[in-house]
């Protein structure tokens, strides 16, 4: 039975969750919680409902679409909430496009035996206290100190954002005992990089996903007068995070081929043009898709920024605010991603991502796997997010062959 996706029901429903949270600067804004967010989740109920599907919420909002079956759920889905001014495209389509992969196969009468889930996974994009609330509530891997003590990058506590919901800290611990189990699951998403594109390939099959960490960090060093105080001198903070931040750099970039570093954010004090840097506050964003390298560079890192702190009379400080590990994915999620690629013709790349993803996370449970579209220039996380809809059917069938194939029982 010849079986594909509704292209333009599918555009329609992307175009109208994009339109949720539209900000004056062209993109969209949907932190998880606020009121943009809000407004999108009942509408994603509405849609889910519509489509003649159970609706249920877990205790971390989490959104769930079920159509009924026997044995161990097969769930597809991915997030609604986006950076500040984000694009229409990370997470939404993968929601959207499980929920019309579902659509179809009710529509098509195939028949099928497991049950099948669609999910929308809360502050997947870590707007509240690190990456991943929702499926990291979902599998259990949550610590009441991280959600008490965690301060948000709005300035407020998780506990003062969830005052006007019906969601609190009690209920995001409690959310992993109302899981299901889950046989496997699957996740459309948007590369958020140059390969598929500067290849001229439409899909992309990801075999791996990169682990990362987060840290905050700090030189600290004595601020001077910029005008009286000799080079010999100075403790020059930004100059120890210059120096650092180069070194590292080299070191990922020489002996992790693949691997990544960067200094993202960086704050000097007291910030004038006649003081020197007393301090320098800056982010630490590493990440490899190896174990091995990963726990090296972690290592090599503390022990570059020591010995940069102690040749420049400073003090290192760091702290972790958010780890992942690297994961490999399943060979029979490969296996089935490909055989469906073949049977469809579509012409297919196996790659690694960088980012992070709620497949990730939920790799801890079941087996867990990604199929990847080309995005304009590599670009994310912006207003100037674009896909080509030629590339989201393509990718839409594969998650359609892919999800009838394991729900076949």
């Amino acid at each position: 039975m010849e079986i594909g996706i509704n292209l333009d029901r599918l555009r329609k429903d992307i175009c109208a969750i994009g339109r949720i949270g539209c900000d004056p600067n062209g993109g969209v804004s949907r932190p998880s919680f606020s009121q943009a967010d809000m407004e999108a989740r009942e509408w994603l109920k509405e849609r889910l409902s519509d489509a003649g599907l159970q609706v249920r919420e877990d205790g971390a909002g989490n959104i769930f679409g079920r159509r009924d079956g026997t044995g161990k759920v097969i769930m597809a889905g991915s997030h609604i909430d986006t950076v500040l001014n984000g694009g229409l495209y990370d997470g939404a389509l993968g929601v959207l496009t499980a929920l019309e992969c579902v659509r179809c196969i009710d529509e098509s009468g195939f028949r099928i035996t497991r049950p099948l889930e669609i999910a929308s996974f809360t502050d997947e994009e870590g707007n509240l206290v690190g990456d991943f609330l929702g499926s990291r509530a979902f599998t259990g891997q949550l610590s009441r100190e991280t959600l008490e003590n965690g301060l948000t990058p709005f300035g407020r506590t998780l506990a003062e954002i969830l005052e006007n919901t019906n969601f609190s800290i009690d209920s995001i611990l409690e959310a992993y005992r109302s899981r299901p189990e889950i046989e496997a699951f699957l996740e459309v998403h948007i590369e958020q990089g140059p390969v598929l594109e500067s290849e001229g390939i439409p899909l992309g099959i990801v075999d791996r996903i990169a682990g990362k960490r987060y840290w905050l960090c700090s030189f600290v060093g004595k601020s001077n007068h910029a005008g009286t105080t000799p080079f010999e001198l100075r403790k020059d903070a930004f100059l120890g995070l210059a120096d650092f931040a180069l070194k590292a750099t080299h070191y990922v970039a020489r002996n992790h081929y693949g691997s990544l570093l960067t200094v993202g954010k960086i704050r000097a004090y007291p910030g004038s043009f006649s003081i020197i840097p007393g301090r320098a506050d800056f982010t630490l964003d590493f990440r490899s898709t190896l174990p091995e390298a990963l726990k090296d560079i972690e290592h090599q890192v503390r022990v570059l920024a020591n010995e940069t702190a102690a040749a420049r009379g400073l003090e290192f400080k760091s702290q972790t605010v958010d780890q992942t590990d690297p994961n490999s994915v399943a060979p029979r999620i490969l296996d089935t991603l490909k055989t469906a690629c073949d049977t469809l013709g579509y012409p297919s790349l196996t790659l690694p991502s960088g980012a992070g993803h709620d497949a990730q996370i939920l790799a801890s449970i079941t087996d867990s796997g990604m199929i990847f579209i080309p995005c304009e220039d590599g670009v994310s996380h912006s207003p100037e997010e674009n896909i080509n809809w030629e590339d989201l059917e393509k990718g839409a069938d594969l998650l359609l062959h892919a999800l009838l194939a394991l729900a076949k029982g």
